[in-house]
């Protein structure tokens, strides 16, 4: 079972785990698999935003008519705030990559059980178990 994902494939179209009997979690093998999901998606953000950067360049135009430029200014606006969406997630997946590497990838912060393979494909950047995420969720609720 080397290595799950597809080179330079989406983050998400990869193989999922096949997980044997009696294996370890977070065993080389698996922390392999989420690192290369990962270091995917990264290259995938990362790829969007020189794209964004060589389109704004592109597009920039000074356009005569007021409501050309504010449709101009308001796409590049929504462009904007999608890519710092995506940096702020960058800097997640850069902190899960760092935690594949202490040893402590795949296992909740706030109560230490095992997050499970199925979640973490689903969200890899994922720090806490299902239990801690729903009561973090409802607390976020009742406060907000």
């Amino acid at each position: 079972m080397a290595d799950n994902a597809t080179p330079n494939a989406s983050p998400f179209s990869f193989k999922p785990y096949k997980e044997v009997d009696g294996e370890e979690y977070m065993n080389e093998v698996q922390l392999k698999h989420f690192e290369t999901i990962l270091k995917n998606w990264k290259n995938e953000l990362m790829h969007e935003v020189d794209r964004t950067v060589l389109h704004m360049q592109d597009d920039a135009a000074n356009f005569p008519d007021p409501n050309d430029r504010a449709t101009q200014e308001s796409e590049f606006s929504l462009e904007l705030r999608t890519r710092d969406r995506e940096r702020r997630l960058i800097k997640k997946i850069d902190e899960a990559l760092k935690e594949i590497e202490s040893g402590g990838y795949g296992f909740c912060e706030s109560c230490g059980i095992e997050i499970g393979i199925r979640r973490l494909e689903a969200r890899p950047t994922a720090t806490l178990c299902i239990d801690c995420k729903t009561l973090d969720e409802i607390r976020e609720k009742q406060m907000g």
